[in-house]
């Protein structure tokens, strides 16, 4: 398949847990030879203590996830070369998409003015795609990489973060950032080929209408 991003370009893959945004994007970066950007939560120590005790351990986790998006992001751009492409498997604005659903409301008005002093310092992506899934497939990736501290997600907050992610992608719309949104719920696009390419057909031409 011809090579559909253009250099420069920076593209987003998101979706919710489970939705194997990290899958496509190294798929992608591999494929194209992108820069990639990949999330960094294994080492965040306050994730496994949220899952037990979310009301403790809530404003600490989205503080640190914010502080490390911010730092991994900016130390890219300002080294990267202008012709280099970039794939991310997360966006920035999901801080506030995951601190709304999380957080208290005092504490994510205070949350919400640190996470605007550090947004405009973003640059914005060329294409966001949510990889959209339903809750039963999602729950069935979690069990699947049986990482321990996820055992204990509950459904409902699968559906609140589905339901943010929706109200997110249609923000970044009306804001005029370039959306793609794909129901993967059937489609296994890391073991099958024509799924993956279905997929990377409907980005490029997503990225070739603008």
């Amino acid at each position: 398949m011809q090579n559909p991003i253009k250099p420069g370009s920076y593209i987003v893959i998101e979706g919710n847990i489970g939705a194997g945004k990290t899958s496509l994007a190294q798929m992608m970066s591999v494929k194209f030879n992108t820069e990639l950007i990949l999330e960094s939560f294994a080492e965040n120590t306050f994730l496994p203590q949220f899952y037990k005790q979310p009301d403790r351990f809530a404003f600490p986790l989205e503080m640190s996830f914010m502080a490390e998006r911010y730092r991994q992001l900016t130390e890219l751009f300002s080294n990267r070369k202008p012709e280099r492409s970039i794939i991310s498997d997360y966006y920035f604005g999901k801080c506030l998409l995951f601190s709304k659903v999380n957080l208290k409301s005092d504490e994510f008005k205070l949350y919400s003015e640190f996470f605007e002093l550090l947004e405009s310092r973003i640059p914005k992506p060329d294409l966001v795609v949510f990889l959209k899934k339903e809750v039963d497939v999602l729950q069935s990736n979690i069990a699947k990489r049986g990482r321990s501290f996820e055992r204990g997600i509950a459904r409902t907050y699968l559906q609140a973060l589905n339901t943010a992610y929706e109200g997110l992608m249609d923000d970044l719309s009306r804001n005029s950032i370039l959306t793609l949104t794909i129901d993967t719920s059937r489609l296994d696009f890391v073991n099958d080929p024509l799924a993956y390419n279905r997929l990377l057909t409907l980005i490029g031409n997503q990225l070739n209408s603008c």
